[in-house]
């Protein structure tokens, strides 16, 4: 069976685990996201542009617009395609962002200027400025993101504003656990499945980008698993014999690949007795090209802040590297539930990060 084709076979129903977390359930709930404002995101650029070069740089701001409906809007303005329109991630769609594009733009329009695009108007997004720059924004060009959230409608039992904010102490101090968000996953984890069915053969799948989407997915999940596991067995905050950290001393876990996994003892037992559970799965991922690699299992928000702005309102604001999730942060703290929409978020392999 052709998996590009609009018609799934069950392979594309799934549900993935409750994988747990490191902070006690506080048993609070709360609506993410009943309007665009109350899930802002800024990107944190790894440069700002230089004034000169064939690529013009724009600063935008997005509002209930997604990351490729721009790209395609600007390379329209500006006469071009949309292959020479860059970025460096995905936002999500309901949501303010602001992010930077990129436009090879080497002579300007035919008339040899280049055109100015903060005076496009569109309802959705709009160019606050423009300047020049050497190089093309291109996928992973950021620090990370820095986000402010109004969590709404905050419901719970007696003593929830303090478990809350008990939970918020202990995600400042440890960090939380490094899951990829459920956008890797795709609707109810039917990425995974598609993944799953396609590493076993039982469906084909031609498109590049959708195959390079799968192999995703059933990487993260192999890495998410790996996370929960440590969890499970009371190893939160800890290190293990034979870890491989990363630069800030943090336990890595593995993205499954070809080649032998870095870590050793006690670490790597944990790690093969995942990769016995899903054994498909990795040597699927194997036979497939990728190599191993490693990545933390703790985010570390940083500048964390919070502030009741009424009994049931809950602002945040944190920063987070590039690859991680706000979603990470918040599922530490209370349940969130969205609104339900027809259009849907856009599911992005780093759409928060």
């Amino acid at each position: 069976m052709d998996a590009d084709r609009p018609a799934m076979t069950s392979a594309s129903s799934a549900t993935l685990p409750p994988w747990p977390r490191a902070c006690p359930d506080s048993g609070a709930s709360a609506t993410l996201k009943s309007v665009n404002a109350d899930f802002c995101v800024t990107e944190l650029p790894l440069q700002l542009p230089g004034g000169t070069g064939e690529h013009l740089w724009l600063d935008v701001e997005k509002d209930g617009a997604n990351t490729a409906f721009v790209a395609q809007e600007l390379a329209e303005a500006a006469g071009v395609q949309a292959l020479d329109v860059g970025y460096a991630g995905l936002k999500d769609r309901h949501a303010i962002t602001r992010q930077w594009f990129s436009i090879y733009l080497p002579k300007g329009t035919a008339g040899g200027e280049t055109p100015d695009l903060t005076r496009l108007q569109h309802p959705e997004f709009k160019v606050l400025a423009q300047r020049r720059h050497v190089k093309k924004l291109r996928p992973g060009d950021l620090l990370g993101n820095r986000f402010r959230i109004v969590l709404r409608d905050v419901r719970g039992g007696p003593g929830t504003t303090q478990a809350i904010e008990a939970n918020l102490a202990a995600v400042a101090a440890l960090g939380v656990p490094n899951y990829f968000g459920a956008q890797r996953f795709g609707f109810d984890g039917g990425n995974v499945a598609l993944g799953r069915a396609m590493l076993a053969r039982e469906i084909r799948v031609r498109n590049p980008k959708k195959k390079g989407l799968y192999l995703s997915a059933v990487r993260s999940f192999v890495f998410n698993e790996v996370l929960a596991q440590r969890i499970r067995q009371g190893l939160w905050g800890q290190t293990l014999p034979g870890d491989v950290l990363d630069a800030a001393g943090d336990p890595t876990g593995p993205l499954w690949g070809r080649g032998r996994v870095a870590t050793t003892d006690a670490a790597q037992a944990l790690e093969n007795s995942v990769a016995e559970r899903h054994a498909a799965l990795c040597h699927g991922l194997e036979f497939a090209g990728l190599d191993q690699a490693r990545r933390a299992l703790v985010a570390r928000p940083a500048d964390l802040a919070w502030q009741w702005l009424q009994a049931d309102q809950l602002l945040l604001s944190f920063a987070l590297p590039a690859g991680t999730y706000a979603t990470s942060v918040l599922d530490e703290i209370v349940h969130t539930t969205e609104p339900e929409r027809h259009g849907g978020s856009e599911a992005t392999p780093e759409a928060e990060a």
